[in-house]
C-alpha cells in the first residue's frame, strides 16, 4: 500500500468518525455553540463528510483527491484560526492543526501525480 493512500485512508476515516460523533454525541454540537456556529455545524459536518468521500473516490481519480484535499485543509486552517481566536490551548488546537497539515501533504502528494 503506497504512502498516499494511508494517509488518504487516515484522514477520510477520521473525518467520516468526526461527522457520525456530530449526529451520536452532544460534545461536537456544543463544541460549535462554543464557538458560536451552531448554525454552521451542520453545514461544516456536511462539508466533512463530502470532503471525505472525495479523499475515497479521489484514490482512483486522483483530480478528486486534489480537490478534496485542499478543501478539508482550508475547513481545517478556518478551524484553528476559530479556536486561536477563543484561545484554545495548543493542546486542543492540535487535531486541527495536524488535519490541516495532513491533508495538505495529501494535496501536495495529489499535485505531483497529476503533473
Amino acid at each position: 500500500m503506497s504512502v498516499i493512500t494511508i494517509v488518504t485512508l487516515i484522514s477520510s476515516f477520521s473525518f467520516f468518525a468526526y461527522a457520525f460523533s456530530y449526529f451520536r454525541t452532544p460534545h461536537m454540537k456544543n463544541e460549535f455553540k462554543r464557538f458560536g456556529l451552531e448554525k454552521i455545524g451542520l453545514t461544516t459536518v456536511l462539508l466533512e463528510i463530502i470532503g471525505a468521500i472525495g479523499l475515497l473516490v479521489g484514490l482512483k481519480f486522483y483530480f478528486f483527491l486534489m480537490i478534496s484535499s485542499l478543501g478539508l485543509a482550508l475547513l481545517m486552517l478556518a478551524g484553528l484560526i476559530v479556536r486561536i481566536k477563543l484561545k484554545d490551548s495548543i493542546w486542543i488546537s492540535l487535531p486541527a492543526f495536524f488535519y490541516m497539515m495532513l491533508n495538505t501533504y495529501i494535496f501536495w502528494l495529489s499535485m505531483n501525480i497529476i503533473k
